[in-house]
């Protein structure tokens, strides 16, 4: 893995030109658009110009709030932030004018709006909507008749853009789930095609994570095809160790094993459509008749490292695949349902309430986080209403919408914030000047901007900020606010916002260079509970939980890569001990994945017993490891393990499955290259930075 210093230039270049693609399907935009488009075209045909706008902020406010789930979980994170909006909006239209209590209020709305952010992305955006509706709202005071009636209005555009999202719900309840399994199976059939190298990271760790809490997550479905759901997400687990495993053991030339793959490929495309098209596999029955013949061919006269059990193994489980895709949606209500699958132990999340008393801690990214909300809100609110700033309620909420949790985020957001409204306004004045001065054409140039902001704001977040700056203009312009007016001043807004979000992450920050070892140590504590699993694997269960709290440690220890790189000051050795860690853990995961595909297809080998030992003191080493990388210590290579592995070997060279045999002991002498490796890791780069 390549070490990058971090470069200013460079950080500002590749932010404004970096894109990716829209991960919001199209109807998702659309149906969104139209829960903000609606009620204001038919309140401004009624007569009834402020509910339509009510609403229509409402429903603007909680977009974000409509992600990938099940239906009942999205209902729940809609619901939540209505309410948020709602409830803040209330109190924003009851004490705007006071100074003191909307100072107060800001940093109690900032304070746990920010916290959200332990509880992932999606909950954190109901803080978020609350602390924009706060300060908005604020702009505009009344008596609390006319808040209650404006706080309703725009908890029912929340509750409207709510059903619009599961309006599916009745007709296809299953939905989610089959997307989230067709994802992970295209991932597979990728995984076939393409064997990852070593070094990388085991493939489909993000969409496996989605797919765990899709299909078991605290607001999972309870319908009879669920237990079809469950037996295709544990035979994903399955296939991608084999898969793993057949890319360490393979070694022959003439080709068989790579048309094996690609037919396993095919296979796995063909139920990855039928099961997002909720149509019997028959394409899938007939690509895997042809793997059978593949398989046939190849087992001719293949011999030695195991990779003849690995074939007939994944040949196995694509046949299950195939057997279960064929229920696997609103037909498997037919079938009988078996007893309800719940999460195992290790990956059980502590209550809320638990997780948030938790994160209140200085030590806390969270916590940081929120102070720095709350601190920056009331700032915000305080110097626009001070300074007099015509449109201040464009400067808090800016300064909301830009912080993050870490640096990278910060500055990117703020950058592409001011530059996407800049060239919003800009954009709108022109739209507005071309189009005929109708309220039909205008709101017709306000649901295309609205389009454009929810379906591109996942691939080019100052795109979709121009197209949203548009979009609350034209929104703004019924309400008698003169687009050019405003002009100046948003921009003057936007700019002192993203400048004090910044400046608030640099007076206190949240370093990733600090918690970079934490996570990385985490990783390696992680690895050690998986070998832990292997050494006693008559657990099966166990095995697959522990298997996922590794993939989860993976992800969050990249993460942490990622986020330090993008940080200015971060020192080469720690940037280089990081990069190299996690390449090196990477190593570690595909060595244990395999071993655990030599005894996940059937019965456990008596002469795993000699495995056990060897793999619980690989176990301890990494833990040793974890523990010197979080002290900055050096440690020594197990000076034992060298030894045992090839006492390992020479009991093994006894046994009658010489396949078995072979392939244990190419394993074990890379995992203790592994081992040895991350060893001299951490001690060669002990001095750097705690």
């Amino acid at each position: 893995m390549t070490t990058h210093r971090y470069s200013f230039r460079a950080s500002v270049i590749d932010t404004l030109i970096r894109t990716k693609r829209p991960d919001v399907p199209m109807r998702v935009a659309l149906r969104n658009t139209a829960a903000v488009v609606l009620p204001l075209a038919l309140g401004i045909y009624t007569g009834h110009h402020e509910i339509g706008i009510g609403i229509a902020a409402g429903a603007l406010d909680t977009m974000f709030s409509d992600q990938p789930g099940p239906y009942q979980q999205r209902l729940i994170r809609l619901l939540l932030a209505a309410l948020a909006a709602g409830a803040a909006s209330l109190v924003g239209f009851l004490i705007g004018g006071l100074i003191l209590p909307m100072t107060l209020a800001c940093i109690v709305c900032g304070f746990f709006g920010g916290l959200l952010v332990v509880f992932g992305p999606d909950i954190a955006r109901v803080g978020m909507t609350s602390m924009l509706l706060l300060v908005i709202t604020a702009a505009t005071p009344t008596d609390l008749p006319h808040a209650l009636y404006g706080g309703l209005l725009i908890f029912a555009g929340g509750m409207l853009l709510a059903l619009f999202s599961i309006a599916e719900w009745p007709l296809q309840r299953y939905r989610p789930e089959r997307m989230a399994l067709a994802g992970v199976y295209r991932g597979l059939a990728d995984l076939a095609r393409k064997p990852q190298k070593d070094g990388e990271a085991p493939g489909l760790s993000d969409a496996m994570n989605v797919l765990q809490d899709t299909l078991l997550g605290r607001h999972h479905a309870h319908g009879r095809a669920m237990e079809a759901f469950r037996v295709l997400l544990d035979l994903a687990e399955r296939i991608r160790l084999e898969l793993i495993a057949m890319a360490e053991l393979e070694t022959r030339r003439d080709g068989m094993g790579e048309m094996f793959r690609h037919d396993a490929a095919r296979v796995l495309t063909a139920v990855a459509e039928a099961i997002d098209a909720a149509e019997p596999p028959q394409r899938a029955e007939r690509a895997l008749a042809t793997l059978r013949a593949s398989e046939r061919a190849l087992l001719g006269g293949v011999t030695g490292l195991g990779l003849t059990a690995h074939i007939q193994a994944l040949s196995g489980q694509l046949a299950a695949v195939v057997r279960n895709a064929n229920w696997a949606g609103s037909r498997g209500e037919e079938r009988a349902q078996r007893a309800e699958t719940t999460l195992p132990e290790t990956l059980r999340s502590a209550s809320a309430l638990a997780t948030l008393r938790a994160n209140i801690t200085p030590g806390s990214v969270a916590f940081r986080h929120a102070v720095r909300c709350a601190v920056l809100l009331a700032l915000a609110f305080v110097l626009s209403r001070h300074f007099g700033l015509p449109h201040g309620y464009w400067l808090p909420m800016t300064a909301a919408i830009v912080l993050r949790p870490d640096f990278a985020a910060t500055f990117n957001f703020g950058l592409l914030r001011v530059v996407g409204t800049v060239l919003g306004l800009v954009l709108t004045t022109f739209l507005l000047r071309i189009t005929p001065d109708e309220v039909w054409a205008h709101i017709a140039v306000m649901g295309v901007l609205c389009v454009a902001f929810r379906y591109l704001a996942g691939a080019h977040y100052g795109i979709a900020v121009t197209a949203l700056t548009g979009t609350v203009v034209v929104l703004l312009s019924f309400e008698g606010v003169d687009p050019d007016a405003a002009m100046y001043d948003r921009v003057l807004n936007t700019a002192l916002g993203s400048g004090l979000a910044l400046i608030a992450y640099v007076l206190w920050p949240s370093w990733e260079r600090h918690r970079a070892r934490h996570a990385l140590s985490d990783m390696l504590r992680a690895y050690a509970d998986y070998l832990d699993a292997l050494a006693g694997p008559d657990d099966r269960a166990r095995r697959h939980g522990v298997r996922m709290a590794t993939r989860t440690a993976r992800t969050n220890a990249l993460a942490s890569v990622d986020r330090m790189r993008a940080e200015p000051g971060t020192p080469a050795v720690l940037q280089e001990l990081a990069e190299t860690l996690y390449a090196n853990g990477n190593r570690v995961a595909r060595t244990a994945m395999t071993l655990e595909a030599l005894i996940d297809a059937g019965d456990v080998p008596a002469e795993w017993e000699h495995v056990g030992p060897f793999l619980r003191e690989s176990s301890i080493a990494l833990r040793r490891q974890a523990e010197a990388l979080m002290q900055a210590e050096a440690v020594t290579a197990p000076p034992m393990l060298r030894e045992h592995q090839r006492a390992l070997v020479d009991t093994l060279a006894r046994v009658k499955d010489r396949e078995f045999a072979d392939a244990i002991g190419r394993l074990t002498d890379r995992l203790t290259d592994n081992v040895d490796t991350i060893a001299h890791v951490v001690t060669r780069r002990s001095a750097a930075p705690a």
